[in-house]
């Protein structure tokens, strides 16, 4: 099942999103209340096209925290070592955690804004967990009654920050550092999800891989990051980017593809 965050002129609602069998094309079927509450919603009778006037798409959550995972693919850590982005040639041992805040996220084809103070923004797509009920001291093997679902992120970051500012706080913590989207698929091979990213329309093969790659899989991040802070409904967890990152310039439109779940679009200006 597919669930979407979209506004019908300015009006934001969530809704699921359906394949209409009769033409093939996809539906926003309107929804009567917050797919993360005790009560089940319904659908209001209300259907939209997807691309209709009026309708736009938005960040299928708005999380109260984003929690990431760094250095979580080999490959990855060895393309940051390579760069002179990281003293250590391997990923390390432990999880390396860190947080977005919740003014960080934005939806598809939103701007992705470049500060006036860095010249280096990074790219780095990957699949994002959606938290669907409060999570404290997770075991392992029940992390995954916890999962709503999954989407595409951008784990946008200012590399000429990072080094200087160990917290990376401005670095991945700026407003439109989290693009996320287009919806929430609850139903996903998480074990072995590929993604693949594409810069200005060229695929950039680099940047791919799958989550059978991860050092630390899924269930182990839910429970690491539970065992020290509560997660709440509509809270993401970023797994981790599996290779290559690069530069994003004013102009450029970068998309994240997940296999399962669809594209994420944005577009880069400055400020």
């Amino acid at each position: 099942m597919r669930i979407a965050r979209f506004s019908h002129n300015d009006v934001p609602q969530y809704a699921f999103v359906q394949q209409d069998e009769s033409d093939g094309r996809d539906y926003l079927v309107a929804l009567d209340g917050f797919p993360f509450g005790a009560q089940p919603v319904k659908p209001t009778g209300d259907r939209y096209e997807l691309d209709g006037e009026g309708i736009r798409l938005l960040s299928p959550v708005i999380p109260s925290k984003v929690y990431g995972l760094a250095k979580n693919y080999e490959a990855h850590a060895e393309f940051m070592h390579e760069h002179g982005h990281s003293d250590i040639a391997h990923a390390p041992e432990d999880m390396v955690i860190f947080m977005k805040p919740s003014t960080s996220v934005i939806g598809p084809d939103d701007p992705i804004v470049i500060p006036s103070y860095s010249h280096d923004m990074n790219f780095e797509p990957e699949v994002a967990v959606v938290i669907g009920r409060i999570a404290k001291n997770v075991p392992v093997e029940h992390a995954m009654e916890y999962v709503l679902g999954f989407t595409c992120v951008n784990d946008v970051t200012l590399r000429d920050l990072q080094g200087p500012d160990p917290m990376w706080t401005r670095a991945k913590g700026f407003d439109t550092a989290c693009p996320l989207g287009p919806w929430i698929e609850t139903e996903l091979n998480w074990k072995d999800t590929k993604i693949s990213f594409s810069l200005n329309g060229e695929d950039v093969p680099k940047a791919s891989g799958t989550t059978a790659e991860l050092i630390h899989g899924i269930p182990e991040q839910i429970a690491a990051i539970s065992s020290f802070t509560t997660l709440l409904p509509g809270d993401v967890i970023m797994t981790g980017t599996p290779d290559a990152s690069g530069h994003l310039d004013a102009g450029d439109e970068p998309v994240v593809h997940i296999e399962g779940i669809g594209s994420l679009r944005n577009v880069v200006v400055r400020e």
